[in-house]
């Protein structure tokens, strides 16, 4: 983040943004966006407003510092002092509200800082800068016509109405109050103000008041010499008590704080000029064709001393083909030289615990990338020898290089999706640090608003769409695999990663200051990288024996329900098609209630089939139980015994770092966090997950988390009170609504609350926990308004959150975790109601997730420290999986119990305990 200190040399614009997006509004015809309906009027109307300003000013006084200053909310602390001010103004129109996030990251793609702050007014705000600005001797002017900034007018602060094009000065406030600014606030004060229902005095307008502060100084001499007015109206008035306070009041609404409690300095709102990539990538996206171009156009006249300029454009021409060792020698110095490079591994497996190691890309700089073959062959099927293979440097003398470079301290390594890599290196003996991740940076700064991959980013930032893995391998029968692929396309294809990985990390590393994401990011995604890659490459043990029982065990299973479905339909049928299924349940047997989908077909979703089964019908029931089979068979059991790496004997999971939004980890490559653990079958396959010779599996698990987190995120003091003490939280709950005591409690009563409990978290409606507990709709809504009256702090959690997403587009976790709602001002009710109940889970998933990846984060040193050999295996949502040896899983759990339940600190102190639930034993099944 640039930051540039005050001084006499110093201008200051502060863009009253509020009344730029009211003008905006107003001034142009409705418009909507092409790709998705959505209003962008005024969208349209500020960044036309603001790129010429910003023009404008550039040619004529440079800002050094400059900032567009919001309206947080509608209420402030006005409202508390006076609750009928502004209760005259309507709601905003319809269509302008979803504008309001848009607006905002208009003004972040200009570059310029948007600044808001919750209680405060953006006048207010305004204010604070300018005084700050003045006292240190800068220049300020105020981009706004608004009456109420006149006040802060001096001969250093000017307004600009750039409406009118007219600079707004001293004179120019005396000739609207007919009194100096520093008076303004007490010719408000009597004259009061119908627009913001400010009362002031009755019958006194601006131009009387105007003549009694000339006469008297100020709204406190006034009112203490009102005997002296000689006009007996006007005297009556201000003797009047009631009178009095209303003017006092007013005084107090129209007197703008200085002292605003900002949270980014002046210094801070140094001036940059906006980056071209991310600006016209806004400006596409909206659809706004005129000033895109507008915007082109003023890039390519700008001079090349100055810092608005376009990157080069991509030009795989200028990439290079490493094949002799000095070359690479070269390459690698210039990246010592520079301190960074991009790097790219290409390979012949996407799992990358198998994965051999082909050739790698290395990028110094725009353009600046080459790509270093190690194993490619010739892709003619005759040359079994290899006579026709492509010239390239010798892979040990290569990697030797390449290792002296990755693990060189100095220079910083940067990829996209950085852990396959390391874990790719790492098959090699090449550890790389230290390091940067694109996605992750990406991830940290835009999550919930776009995808990830490198080529989407690469289009997004650059609107340029690089080469795609199928353009250079092929797809289906005619694919072939990396090491075949001809040098040339080899190395415009894996170049041009590093070239816009490289690019992208110029672009969204600056970022991260301004998004303050920069400790989320610092502290928690990037030094992860390499503890997930080290568990990777750890992998899992896993009996084969038990999985070949369990599948046959499944397999048999299968059939004698197939036998029972056969029965049950007096026909055969095959049970994996759901359009035969279909056809049996409904036009066959003629069951009622089914559901059709958009094409016409019926339904025989999961949740379907659940509801004729809970109505009796047998046949739904049956073929349930059967897909719950084949499913653990294809999924886990036939599926793991594939999974098993020849190399280790041992299966190695891939962890997608960008998997959920809300920042919970995801497993591929096989799935290892959706094992279920609630029914028999799925307790099973855990049993197969099998420690070494001599070693234990340790499982610890955070304890109810997310419930422990809303109590303290939705401040709600029963809930903390009852985990502070220890009390069963589901027995506690089912108490307060339904007034029976916790001893000898029907455990019905107190299954009904646990789903309540958990079902609140997610936004439950009374529809799905009718059909969660199977009871009527009405009672189900009963429950819960009975829940929401005992926790009345936990509607207000869920009001706030949604307002909250609803004003600025995002919601944010304890630990400063983003998490944008694209949808949640959408007109369309449903989609509109999936982002509400987003906006109340998110900061508390996205919290327990933050959460167990600072423990995973600590606990490898942790270890360290003890001497102990115990290595993490698995992350499975709120459940981490260790190895240790037998003799020292005693010590391993104190440690991994201590670090985990003190995972928040220092960055949140929580007002409940966490509370881990540890236990060892010689399968995962027995540990958990």
């Amino acid at each position: 983040m640039p930051v540039c200190p005050v001084n006499k040399d110093s201008h200051v614009c502060l863009v009253d943004a509020s009344a730029y997006i009211f003008r905006a509004y107003h001034a142009l015809p409705p418009l909507t966006r092409k790709s998705d309906g959505t209003p962008i009027g005024a969208v349209s109307g500020f960044c036309n407003m603001l790129f010429k300003l910003l023009e404008d000013l550039k040619a004529t006084d440079p800002p050094t510092h400059f900032a567009c200053i919001f309206d947080k909310s509608s209420k402030t602390f006005r409202n508390n002092l006076y609750p009928d001010y502004k209760a005259n103004r309507s709601e905003p129109p319809e269509d302008l509200v979803p504008q309001f996030p848009l607006v905002r990251r208009a003004a972040e793609a200009f570059a310029t800082h948007a600044i808001e702050l919750e209680g405060y007014e953006a006048d207010d705000i305004i204010a604070t800068y300018a005084r700050i600005a003045e006292q240190g001797g800068a220049k300020v002017t105020i981009i706004g016509s608004d009456k109420d900034l006149m006040q802060l007018v001096t001969d250093k602060v000017t307004m600009l109405d750039t409406m009118k094009n007219r600079e707004i000065g001293i004179e120019q406030v005396i000739e609207k109050f007919g009194v100096e600014p520093d008076k303004v606030i007490e010719i408000q004060a009597l004259a009061g103000d119908s627009t913001d229902n400010i009362p002031g005095a009755p019958g006194i307008g601006i131009k009387t008041a105007a003549e009694l502060i000339t006469t008297y100084g100020d709204v406190e001499q006034l009112l203490e010499r009102a005997h002296e007015i000689k006009q007996n109206k006007r005297r009556e008035t201000l003797l009047d008590k009631e009178v009095i306070e209303k003017v006092k009041v007013s005084k107090q609404l129209v007197t703008l704080k200085t002292d605003t409690p900002v949270t980014m300095s002046l210094e801070e709102l140094a001036f940059s000029e906006p980056d071209p990539g991310t600006l016209i990538q806004f400006l596409e996206e909206m659809g706004f064709k005129t000033i895109t171009r507008r915007v082109r156009e003023a890039i390519s006249q700008e001079d090349e001393e100055q810092n608005f300029q376009i990157p080069p454009s991509i030009d795989r021409k200028e990439y290079k083909t490493v094949t002799k060792l000095e070359d690479l020698q070269k390459w690698i110095a210039t990246a010592r030289s520079r301190n960074i490079v991009a790097i790219d591994t290409e390979t012949d497996s996407l799992n990358a615990t198998s994965a051999n190691l082909v050739g790698f890309s290395l990028c110094v700089g725009p353009n600046e990338a080459c790509y270093v073959p190690l194993t490619h062959v010739s892709s003619n099927k005759d040359d079994v020898f290899g006579i026709n293979n492509p010239e390239q440097i010798e892979k040990a003398l290569a990697l030797a290089l390449l290792k002296s470079l990755m693990e060189d301290q100095n220079v910083l390594k940067v990829g996209h999706n950085i852990k396959y890599d390391c874990v790719v290196l790492a098959g090699e003996n090449i550890y790389p640090a230290p390091m940067d991740d694109t996605m992750l940076l990406s991830f940290a700064l835009n999550a919930g608003k776009l995808k990830h991959g490198l080529a989407i980013l690469s289009e997004y930032y650059f609107g340029h769409k690089p080469i795609s893995y199928k353009d250079v391998c092929g797809t289906g029968k005619s694919e072939i695999s990396f090491d075949k692929v001809e040098l040339e396309k080899a190395t415009e294809y894996a170049a041009e990663d590093a070239d816009v990985t490289f690019r992208l990390w110029q672009t969204l590393k600056p970022k991260l200051a301004e998004e303050r994401t920069a400790t989320l990011y610092e502290t928690v995604e990037r030094p992860l990288v390499a503890i997930i890659g080290a568990m990777e490459c750890e992998g899992i043990k896993v009996s084969e024996e038990t999985l070949r029982e369990l599948s046959k065990d499944f397999y048999d299973r299968m059939e004698v329900l197939e036998q029972k479905a056969f029965e049950q339909a007096e026909t055969h049928f095959n049970l994996a098609s759901p359009q035969q299924v279909a056809d049996i349940l409904f036009e066959v047997k003629k069951l009622p209630g089914g559901t059709k989908t958009k094409s016409g077909k019926w339904s025989t979703r999961a949740d379907e089939l659940e509801g004729l089964a809970a109505e009796g019908h047998e046949l739904p029931q049956t073929i349930l139980d059967w897909r719950s089979l084949s499913k653990l068979r294809s999924t886990y059991t036939e599926a793991l015994l594939e999974a098993i790496n020849k190399k280790t004997g041992r299966v190695h999971t891939s962890f997608a770092m960008v998997g959920a939004q809300t920042g919970r980890l995801a497993s591929t490559d096989p799935n290892l966090q959706n094992i279920p653990i609630r029914t028999t079958d799925g307790r099973k396959i855990r049993e197969a997950f099998i420690s070494e010779k001599g070693n234990v599996l340790i499982a610890a698990d955070y304890s109810q988390i997310e419930l422990r987190l809303f109590a303290h995120i939705a401040e709600i003091d029963s809930l903390r009170k009852a985990f502070i003490e220890g009390l069963d939280i589901h027995a506690m709950t089912a108490s307060e609504m339904f007034g029976v005591p916790i001893e000898g409690m029907d455990p019905m009563i107190r299954r009904q609350a646990k789903a309540i409990n958990f079902g609140i978290i997610y936004g439950i409606s009374g529809f799905g926990l009718a059909r969660q507990l199977g009871i009527a709709r009405s009672e189900a809504r009963d429950y819960i308004s009975a829940y929401f009256e005992k926790f009345p702090g936990i509607k207000s959690y869920m009001d706030r959150m949604i307002s909250s997403a609803q004003s600025q587009g995002y919601v944010q976790t304890i630990f400063g975790r983003k998490l944008h709602l694209r949808d949640i001002n959408a007109k369309n009710h449903a989609v509109r109601g999936f982002a509400e109940r987003q906006a109340i889970n998110a900061p508390i998933q996205g919290a327990a997730a933050d959460i167990i990846k600072r423990a995973m984060i600590r606990l490898p040193e942790a270890l360290r420290k003890e001497n102990l050999k115990t290595a993490m295996l698995l992350q499975v949502h709120d459940e981490l999986v260790f190895e240790a040896p037998e003799q020292e899983s005693e010590k391993a759990m104190e440690v991994i119990k201590r670090v985990m339940e003190k995972a928040p600190e220092p960055y949140s102190k929580l007002s409940v305990p966490l509370v881990v639930d540890i236990k060892a034993a010689k399968t995962w099944g027995q540990a958990h």
